[in-house]
């Protein structure tokens, strides 16, 4: 599961590593939860666009928007098949920036918060889905984190981990006409782990009100 993480890095320097066009501000954030409003890139005509999305994805079917708080996460295994995803991962995927997610490991009787970030500190792609969801009269888009199963890294935390893209494969993810489920199922494994690390961060990420860099240290510098 993946349900908690960051992007500060400056708009500017995020369209540079990922060459994309955004129209207005992207505010940094250092602990976006389930349900708001997150900064992805799509393909539109050829070009990356950014765009916010709702995070929690509502199926084009579905009756109620309340059921995208079930859908922060689609399992890579599965998502070709489940029918809440497989027409959004034939036609309508998605990047979602970060650069920093969190995982709650128990000790004890305590859940400590970790932070896992490249070595680089450099942002990341994760592999996304997205849906445009209209009810009476009213239009959300919204988008899914995959994942899949842990590298070294994550495994000592949790048991399943974002899929983090390699950058030359993005342009392949975000290619409408690219239909092939197969090939696109090889990119839904874990990142190589020699390029992580984690470290502990302060229970005050537990609250999804809580906003700040503190957030974002490691506890024994705090």
């Amino acid at each position: 599961m993946c349900g908690r993480f960051s992007l500060y890095e400056s708009i500017d320097s995020l369209q540079e590593q990922f060459d994309f066009d955004i129209a207005g501000e992207v505010t940094p954030r250092f602990n976006i939860a389930p349900g708001q409003e997150i900064l992805t890139l799509i393909n539109r005509e050829g070009s990356r666009e950014g765009t916010n999305m709702k995070w929690g994805l509502i199926p084009f079917w579905a009756e109620d928007e309340k059921v995208g708080y079930k859908m922060i996460n689609a399992r890579g295994e599965t998502v070709d098949e489940k029918a809440s995803f497989k027409h959004a991962f034939k036609q309508r995927r998605c990047l979602i920036l970060a650069d920093g997610f969190y995982e709650w490991k128990k000790e004890g009787k305590q859940k400590q918060p970790y932070r896992f970030v490249l070595k680089s500190r450099r942002p990341f792609a994760l592999a996304g889905l997205w849906e445009s969801w209209s009810k009476g009269g009213k239009t959300i888009s919204s988008c899914t984190i995959i994942t899949t199963a842990p590298n070294k890294v994550t495994e000592t935390v949790h048991d399943r981990m974002p899929v983090i893209l390699p950058e030359d494969s993005l342009d392949m993810w975000l290619d409408p006409a690219m239909a092939r489920t197969d090939e696109l199922k090889k990119l839904l494994i874990p990142f190589d782990g020699d390029l992580m690390e984690a470290y502990p961060v302060s229970a005050d990420i537990n609250s999804a009100k809580n906003e700040g860099k503190e957030l974002i240290r490691p506890i024994n510098s705090l």
